[in-house]
């Protein structure tokens, strides 16, 4: 570990992982029993080995304690199963005009003369799409909900001085079990009278609510439980996307003007976007791949050693953990020419066709890939789209920055705050 251990780490974790990429190799490791995954290959064989190296086992929102007790590993699969229908590609295209008129809605929206701190609105206008595609028509009820999960999250992971056993009910913890009690029991309603009417629904939960050749009906719990934690990942995630985003429009204008001709072809209804204008946007799509490579929200995966593995030159000890780096992968030069440029180019050929020049993390991979890979980028893309059409964006003029990078729980910018400009 360069330059002085964990602490060091803790005050700056992206010069840290920078370095130790650099000065350490591909894996190293950051004290005891704790090692960083830094390149496209460690980095992939982590993610991919799930057996060896297994998600942490501590969910964000974990299962309610419940009389009838949890639901069973194969009544769990079902659901995930069904989600993952939900959430595929396909299911994603086919609701494309249900996502463009809210991301339109976002750009028309937006002050334009002053100054604004811009990820509370961005954040609101994908919480609407996330919650709106989970749920379609009861959205309106479950998104106050969805905002009060979010809080619990953001109370939940601030930093604290105290480490406190998994059993303690901390404030915060209650706090969180009082807000997924509440969304629950009013999912709990919803389910129940779409169950009771045969009116299920052609949205994620009417998926998850029709029975499976394989598995039949759903238990009520299982729909319940797995729903908390896809509801708040539906925006949480992209908000801290989309910051970056918006942030290289305003830095990169003539990327931001290339966008915005690309998206000069969009319906003007927006709710009449299909696929194929979607697929009409390659640069648009190039450009958040870009700063989804060089800012992967989600820039460190955490992942344990159950049992004694190896990985790389390391012999990982049971009880470790494996820090996997998105962040140091992505800037690997063996993936990427000039890794630390923004050269969204690079993710077209020749032609203007999508490209994919190295590996890319920013979703993860393997089994345990994110969910709702699709949904996010169709998100970000018309997000990106509408806005630039619309504005040319800049920084707050003066030296103070016009953001604060955190890196705690994510890669985000916190307080940013950004100027529109109505392109002329």
């Amino acid at each position: 570990m360069p330059g002085g251990g964990y602490a060091t780490w803790s005050r700056d974790r992206l010069g840290v992982a920078r370095r130790g990429a650099e000065e350490c190799g591909d894996v190293w490791q950051l004290e005891s029993g704790v090692y960083v995954a830094a390149a496209a290959a460690p980095c992939e064989e982590v993610l991919h080995r799930a057996r060896d190296f297994p998600k942490a086992s501590a969910p964000l929102f974990p299962p309610l304690k419940r009389s009838s007790g949890a639901p069973a590993p194969e009544e769990r699969a079902h659901a995930h199963a069904a989600r993952m229908h939900g959430l595929r590609a396909q299911a994603v295209a086919d609701r494309i005009g249900e996502i463009a008129p809210r991301t339109a809605r976002f750009a028309e929206q937006w002050p334009t003369g002053r100054d604004v701190e811009i990820l509370p609105p961005v954040r609101h206008a994908l919480a609407e799409i996330g919650v709106h595609y989970l749920f379609s028509e009861d959205a309106p009820a479950l998104l106050p909900h969805a905002a009060q999960l979010f809080l619990a999250r953001e109370v939940l992971v601030r930093p604290s001085r105290w480490v406190w056993p998994r059993w303690m009910p901390t404030p915060a913890r209650r706090f969180r079990t009082r807000q997924q009690v509440a969304f629950t029991d009013a999912l709990r309603a919803v389910v129940r009278r779409r169950r009771s009417s045969g009116r299920l629904g052609d949205d994620l939960l009417g998926q998850m609510l029709r029975p499976s050749p394989r598995y039949g009906l759903l238990p009520e719990e299982a729909v319940l439980d797995t729903l908390p934690g896809i509801t708040v990942a539906t925006f949480e995630t992209p908000s801290r996307a989309a910051g970056w985003i918006l942030l290289h429009l305003a830095r990169h204008p003539g990327a931001a003007a290339r966008v915005a001709a690309e998206a000069a072809a969009l319906p003007t209804d927006p709710a009449a976007t299909t696929r194929t204008h979607l697929r009409g946007l390659p640069y648009t799509e190039a450009l958040v791949s870009e700063v989804l490579r060089l800012y992967p929200p989600s820039w460190l995966l955490t992942r344990d050693a159950p049992r004694r593995t190896r990985l790389a030159d390391y012999t990982v000890d049971a009880g470790s953990t494996v820090l996997v780096c998105p962040y140091t992968a992505h800037r690997d030069a063996r993936e990427y020419a000039e890794p630390d440029r923004f050269l969204p180019e690079r993710w077209l050929d020749d032609t203007g066709s999508p490209a994919k020049p190295g590996v890319f993390l920013a979703f993860g991979t393997g089994p345990h890939g994110c969910e709702g890979a699709a949904l996010a980028m169709a998100m970000l893309t018309l997000l990106t789209a509408q806005t630039a059409h619309r504005y040319q964006l800049s920084e707050p003029p003066g030296p103070d920055p016009c953001y604060q990078v955190t890196t705690l729980e994510g890669l985000a910018t916190v307080g940013l705050r950004l100027r529109a400009t109505v392109r002329g």
